[in-house]
C-alpha cells in the first residue's frame, strides 16, 4: 500500500498543471510547495507510521495546511485535490478511524472561497471522494490485518499439528509397548512354564505327556511370533473369536501351565466394540500371567459380568500369597491402566498378604 500511495503522489504532482487557469502565474511557488508536500508524503509518512500516534498527528497537521496552500497556488488544480486525497488515505493508516474521518471532512473546505453554488457543488463532490477514500482504505487495512492474523493462525495450526503428531507418535509407541508386554510376555511365560514342566518329566516314561507339553510350547512360540508381527506392524485388528471363547482358551492355557482356572459369565454375553474386548482380554491375560509368575496360587477365577447395560466388568482373582509390592509398581499394570483409561474405564486392585489378588476392570460398553 505504501508503494501505491507513493506512485499516486508522483502522478498527482505531475498533474498539477492540469485544470488550472492561474498555474502559469505561480509556476515556481506551486512546484516548490508541491515538491515539499510530495517529499513529505513519500519519505516522512513511513517515519511517522513507525513513531506512533504523536508523530502521525504532527505529520497530518503539517501536511493538511500545506495541502490547502498548494491547492490555492495551483488554482484548484486536479493534482492538488489528488494530493489531499493521498493525505486522507495516509490518515486512515496513521490515525484512529474517527480522526481520519475528521480529516476527510475538513478537506472539502478548500472550496470555501468559491461562490456558494459552485463551492457547495465542488465541496460535496470532494467530500464524496474523501469519504470513499476513507472507506476503501479502511477495508484494505482490515483485509491486510485479516491476512496477517490468518498467517499467524496458520503458523499456530502448524505448531499444533506438529504437537499432535508427536503426541500421536508417543501414544502409538505406548500402545505397541503394551501389546508387546501383554501379548509376547504372556506367551513367553507360558512357554517357559511348559518347558520347565517338560524338563521335570523328561526322564520319565510318560512320552505322551512330554510330547503334549512340547507341542503346546511350540504353539505358544508361534503365537508369540504372531504378536510380535502385529506389534511391529502396529496393526489394530479385532480379535477373531468372541471374548468369552478367547477367555476360556486363555484359562485353558493357564490350567495346562499348572494353575487351574475357571471362567464364569454373568448375564447374557453381547458384542462390544473391538477395542473394549481387546482391552478386557489383555487385562485377563496380564492378570493370569502375574498369577503364574508371582502368586504361588492353586486356583484362579475369571468373571465376565454383563449385568450392567452400559458397562462390562472383568474380575480376575486368585488364592495366592497376595501382592508383595504396591499396586501400580509394574509396567504391565501401568500399561493396562493407560489402555482402560483411554476407553473411559477404570482399574482397581484388591490384595492382602495370604488372600490373593483381585483385579477388577470396568469399561463402558
Amino acid at each position: 500500500m505504501h508503494r501505491a500511495l507513493g506512485i499516486l503522489t508522483v502522478v498527482a504532482y505531475v498533474t498539477l498543471p492540469l485544470g488550472s487557469e492561474s498555474f502559469e502565474q505561480l509556476l515556481v511557488p506551486t512546484l516548490l510547495v508541491g515538491l515539499v508536500y510530495s517529499a513529505f508524503a513519500i519519505f516522512a509518512f513511513p517515519f511517522a507510521q513507525r513513531r506512533g500516534t504523536a508523530a502521525a498527528a504532527v505529520y497530518v497537521l503539517v501536511q493538511l495546511p500545506l495541502g490547502f496552500v498548494l491547492f490555492a497556488l495551483s488554482g484548484a488544480a486536479v493534482g492538488g485535490v489528488l494530493l489531499l486525497v493521498v493525505l486522507v488515505a495516509q490518515s486512515v493508516l496513521l490515525l484512529p478511524l474517527p480522526a481520519a474521518a475528521a480529516v476527510a471532512a475538513v478537506i472539502p473546505l478548500i472550496h470555501v472561497r468559491m461562490a456558494w453554488p459552485d463551492g457547495l457543488r465542488e465541496g460535496l463532490a470532494t467530500l464524496a471522494v474523501t469519504g470513499f477514500t476513507v472507506v476503501i482504505t479502511e477495508l484494505l487495512v482490515r483485509e491486510q490485518r485479516a491476512r496477517a492474523e490468518l498467517a499467524l493462525a496458520n503458523e499456530r495450526l502448524r505448531g499444533y499439528a506438529a504437537q499432535a503428531e508427536q503426541l500421536a507418535t508417543t501414544q502409538e509407541r505406548n500402545r505397541v509397548a503394551r501389546d508387546i508386554h501383554d501379548g509376547l510376555g504372556h506367551h513367553l511365560t507360558v512357554v517357559q512354564m511348559l518347558l520347565q514342566a517338560a524338563r521335570a518329566v523328561i526322564d520319565t516314561a510318560d512320552r505322551d505327556r512330554l510330547d503334549g507339553m512340547l507341542a503346546k510350547a511350540q504353539d505358544q512360540a508361534k503365537q508369540a511370533l504372531t504378536e510380535v508381527r502385529r506389534s511391529v506392524a502396529a496393526l489394530r485388528e479385532p480379535r477373531p473369536e468372541p471374548l468369552v471363547d478367547a477367555l476360556r482358551a486363555l484359562a485353558s492355557e493357564v490350567t495346562e501351565a499348572g494353575v487351574p482356572t475357571d471362567v464364569e459369565v454373568r448375564g447374557a454375553p453381547r458384542g462390544s466394540r473391538a477395542e473394549v474386548e481387546e482391552s478386557l482380554f489383555r487385562a485377563a491375560q496380564e492378570a493370569l500371567t502375574n498369577v503364574r509368575k508371582h502368586a504361588d496360587a492353586t486356583a484362579a477365577t475369571v468373571v465376565l459380568d454383563y449385568g450392567r447395560a452400559d458397562a462390562v466388568r472383568l474380575q480376575v482373582s486368585d488364592d495366592g500369597r497376595g501382592m508383595v509390592e504396591q499396586p501400580g509398581g509394574g509396567f504391565g499394570l501401568v500399561g493396562l491402566e493407560e489402555r482402560v483409561a483411554g476407553l473411559g474405564g477404570r482399574v482397581s486392585v484388591d490384595s492382602a498378604a495370604g488372600r490373593g489378588v483381585t483385579l477388577t476392570v470396568e469399561v463402558p460398553a
